[in-house]
């Protein structure tokens, strides 16, 4: 696998390394010894999938509070997506920024997300679906998220006509009302 830090520290786009041939190819998704080499959390205790029937569907921002905290591996293994991080750790020097990479199922990318980050994601495509692989159990009581057009951090989003967006998503606060 190849580790390519963002702009975001601690948050890296990981490109797998595939081996061809004229069956197709294989290639290592996760690997417990080289994220702890790269200095990544290499726990693995839920993994869930999201399915998304249309292209503009938005989904975020989320995150999970302390000490339930977690970090994702995100990858997109049907369609494509926009996916989406911001840093909301409290003395990070990329506090209160984001980035943003394209996963689809071509690209085969996935993105490492460190604990303290919001995370969500706009559909590209019909029939998008992320496989994510989580640190923590889903704890209800520790979620939180931050609205998805909050002026204060400025997502730049793709242009793709009408969005989806779910009742509770709409109304996360913003940074200032927090």
């Amino acid at each position: 696998m190849k580790y390519t830090p963002t702009p975001l520290e601690g948050a890296y786009i990981i490109d797998i390394e595939s081996h061809q041939d004229e069956r197709g190819y294989f290639a290592r998704v996760w690997c417990a010894r080289e994220f702890e080499a790269h200095g990544l959390n290499p726990a693995l205790l839920q993994c869930n999938i999201a399915y998304n029937k249309r292209k503009g569907i938005l989904r975020g921002m989320h995150y999970q509070r302390a000490p339930w905290s977690e970090v994702k591996l995100v990858r997109c293994t049907r369609g494509a997506v926009y996916d989406v991080i911001v840093d909301l750790r409290e003395h990070s020097p990329t506090r209160l920024q984001w980035t943003g990479v394209e996963l689809t199922q071509d690209n085969h990318r996935m993105l490492y997300v460190p604990e303290g980050f919001a995370h969500g994601y706009l559909t590209l495509e019909d029939d998008s679906e992320l496989f994510y692989q989580v640190s923590q159990v889903y704890t209800p009581e520790a979620e939180g998220g931050l609205r998805w057009n909050d002026p204060a951090v400025g997502i730049d989003w793709p242009d793709v006509g009408e969005l989806l967006i779910s009742p509770k998503d709409s109304v996360w606060p913003l940074l200032g009302e927090a």
